[in-house]
C-alpha cells in the first residue's frame, strides 16, 4: 500500500502511519547524531522522555509546533525530518530503513565521535585502521 493510498483511518493504535514512523526515525537519528539524550530533547519540547520515545517509534504523532522546536534544538530545518522519504513509503520500505546499518545507534555515534576529532592526522590513521580491519575481516570470511 502506497502513502498516497493510505488514509489516517487505515492506521490504528497498533499500526502507526508510515509517515509518522519515518519522521520519528529521522528524529531519533538526528538526536543521536547531535549527542542529545531523550531527556534533553524532552526538556526542550516540554514533554516526558517517554513521549519522545513514542515520537521516535512513530507511536504518537508529533505536532507541528513540537517538530519545529525539535528542529531548533537539533539544529536542522523542520524539512529535515521529511527528507529521504520515498514516494512509495510503505511497510517494506520502513523495515528496510530499520535494518540499514547506517541508521543504527552505533553507526550514528561513531560518526559523531569521529567528527569530534580535530587532528586530521589522527582521523586519517583511524580511517586507515578501520578500513584495514574491515578488508581483513572480509577476506577471512571470503567476501
Amino acid at each position: 500500500m502506497f502513502v498516497t493510498e493510505l488514509s489516517l483511518s487505515d492506521c490504528s493504535a497498533t499500526h502507526p502511519h508510515p509517515i509518522d514512523i519515518h519522521v520519528g526515525s529521522r528524529l531519533r537519528e538526528r538526536r543521536i547524531a547531535a549527542g542529545v539524550t531523550q531527556e534533553g530533547l524532552a526538556e526542550a519540547l516540554a514533554v516526558t522522555f517517554q513521549q519522545v520515545q513514542k515520537y521516535e517509534r512513530g507511536a504518537n504523532r508529533i505536532s507541528a509546533s513540537k517538530l519545529w522546536e525539535a528542529a531548533r534544538r537539533l539544529q536542522v530545518q523542520p524539512s529535515y525530518f521529511f527528507e529521504e522519504m520515498p514516494d512509495d513509503l510503505n511497510e517494506a520500505a520502513l523495515s528496510a530503513l530499520k535494518d540499514d546499518p547506517l541508521h543504527k545507534r552505533e553507526s550514528l555515534e561513531l560518526v559523531r565521535y569521529f567528527q569530534d576529532i580535530e587532528d586530521k592526522a589522527i582521523k586519517r590513521l583511524i580511517y586507515s585502521l578501520v578500513k584495514t580491519i574491515s578488508q581483513n575481516t572480509c577476506q577471512e570470511i571470503g567476501l
